[in-house]
């Protein structure tokens, strides 16, 4: 059964509260909905766009809610969806560790408390804004390397100002979504179940959820851009290719930072997680063992997925949770879908910071040799079956010269080790640099498209620019927040402010540069490291993660 087909089964829900009096109010369906106002925003939180995945809907595809009656207490944050405890490098003293705890507090989300019942949706607008105001919609879909995050995580607050302040007024929604096992477990039985990349379900219903109710509060359905960073970028891009590119009317654009079509295998990739979450949790004996891990307690099925790989794991971003083809929902590599052109035909902006890969090898500090690097790659970062002669091309367009590695154009600076700016410079072209550049010059010259690069926060030592630093160009009141909201009000990131934003074809590769200092912003060229992406790109499209 296709995951978009009618329902069989829907639940009406009510949902009755205690609501100040004063707060903003509208009505879905017959209920009505309340939040607060702070300043020229008004906020409607936590509302339910699903029924709850828990008991034996935990491990299915989000059910649709009928209707909404009663009161709806929209005043607060909801739970996040649960959350994978990940262990990050613990380093005692210097400037190593005060570099690692700004990194832990920068990708740090307000992701307390959480929750199996999490299927939340948040709704910001302009006081102003009635049902007659259509404005367009931006959809957040957060990040957190699909095994951690929040819709609560980062506030539509500014970006709502912001708007209103370039008189493109719009509406911010973000969604919750599950992550880690509860929404990428994978293997032949979640396959057989039809119940693969339920995170990505659960972003696409609440994208139906925005189509439904989004005019109550000001919004205009059919003027939906999606929006998302590091995961939440590579769901957006997931989300232009799932069904072949058909996006059922749910959004007319997308926004993309850090993250694009990433190069992921088949579902069977994650087999070896599914067991050892199987054998943890008592299963192995059970003739079902899906039906078995929908009845795992929840603090028992929870310290399993934690006790599995963290994006800061020694493996780093071969990840153990993430979306894997399904021959449903994706019914390809997304690479090679984006190869054969089912991609929605809608006009995005797909960008990169400089140096992806920084963050994500402060776990592989151990390999210090050319030796140790190629076993790492073999055995550890790559899929196993790369050949050796694809290995040794990889290490050839990725030399051990410090002066080429990742923090870039810093010279002999920033090696924590000899092999740590190589590994970083591979880790950040494979999975963030390399896609984004294949998704562009895959669809170059079908639709419109714009690309951007950070080299913003450059000076951050050993890190550089890296990965989840251009969120501050957005949410900390950045300049790129002037070219997001201009793009989803009128499908093109230029205006008044900032400087001309060309577009991205093969033939002019243009890229809107963020950069320190004066000028802040330049367009450059892709066309860095030509050979060394292609090599890359090569590899993970013939052996996907």
């Amino acid at each position: 059964m296709k995951f978009f087909a009618p329902l069989l089964f829907a639940v009406q829900v009510s949902v009755v509260f205690a609501v100040p009096l004063a707060g903003p109010t509208v009505s879905l369906d017959s209920a009505t909905v309340t939040g607060v106002t702070e300043g020229r925003v008004s906020r409607f939180l936590g509302i339910p766009y699903a029924q709850p995945p828990t008991g034996d809907r935990r491990f299915r595809p989000p059910e649709l809610l009928s209707s909404y009656t009663g009161s709806v207490d929209a005043t607060s944050a909801k739970p996040a969806c649960p959350q994978q405890r990940d262990k990050v490098p613990y380093v005692s003293d210097g400037l190593l560790k005060e570099v690692i705890d700004y990194l832990i507090k920068t990708y740090e989300t307000n992701t307390t408390p959480d929750s199996e019942d999490c299927l939340n949706i948040n709704v910001l607008k302009p006081v102003n804004a009635t049902t007659d105001s259509k404005l367009p919609v931006l959809v957040w879909i957060f990040g957190g390397g699909f095994e951690a995050g929040s819709a609560n995580g980062e506030g539509g607050h500014g970006i709502v100002e912001r708007s209103i302040d370039l008189n493109d007024s719009l509406i911010f929604v973000s969604m919750d979504y599950r992550v880690n096992g509860f929404g990428f477990l994978a293997s032949k039985e979640v396959k057989e179940a039809g119940v693969a990349n339920l995170g990505l379900r659960d972003q696409r219903e609440a994208l139906r959820w925005v189509q439904k109710y989004i005019g109550a509060f000001g919004g205009d359905p059919t003027k939906v851009t999606i929006w998302g960073e590091s995961a939440g970028a590579i769901s957006v891009g997931l989300q232009m290719v799932a069904n072949g590119g058909e996006t059922e009317g749910l959004f007319r654009a997308a926004f993309m930072q850090s993250g694009a079509t990433i190069p992921v295998g088949d579902i069977s990739h994650g087999q070896v997680y599914y067991d050892q979450l199987v054998s943890t949790t008592g299963c192995s004996g059970s003739p079902d063992t899906l039906a078995c891990l929908r009845q795992v307690p929840y603090e028992k099925l929870y310290d399993a997925i934690s006790d599995t790989p963290g994006i800061f794991s020694y493996q780093s971003l071969h990840l153990a949770w993430l979306p894997r083809v399904d021959g449903d929902f994706l019914g390809d590599s997304p690479q090679r879908l984006a190869q054969q052109g089912k991609v929605a035909d809608v006009p995005f902006v797909s960008g990169n910071c400089d140096d992806e890969g920084t963050a994500f090898s402060l776990t592989s500090l151990n390999v210090t040799t050319d030796d140790a690097v190629r076993e790492y790659l073999k055995t550890v970062l790559l899929p196993p079956d790369v050949p050796d002669s694809d290995l040794d091309e990889l290490m050839r367009v990725y030399p051990a010269d410090i002066t080429q590695g990742s923090p870039y154009d810093t010279g002999p600076f920033n090696a924590l080790t000899p092999q740590f700016k190589r590994l970083s410079s591979v880790q950040g072209d494979a999975v963030f640099q390399g896609p984004r550049r294949f998704l562009l010059q895959s669809v170059s010259g079908k639709q419109d498209m714009w690309s951007f690069l950070s080299k913003r926060l450059k000076y951050l030592p050993f890190v550089g620019a890296t990965h989840g630093t251009d969120i501050q160009n957005v949410f900390g009141g950045g300049d790129m927040a002037d070219y997001l909201i201009r793009f989803a009000a009128i499908l093109d990131p230029n205006g008044s402010t900032g400087i001309p934003w060309p577009k991205y074809t093969t033939e002019s590769p243009n890229m809107l540069t963020f950069q320190d200092g004066l000028p802040s912003l330049v367009i450059t060229q892709d066309t860095y490291r030509k050979e060394a992406m292609e090599v890359a790109t090569k590899i993970l499209l013939e052996h996907p993660l």
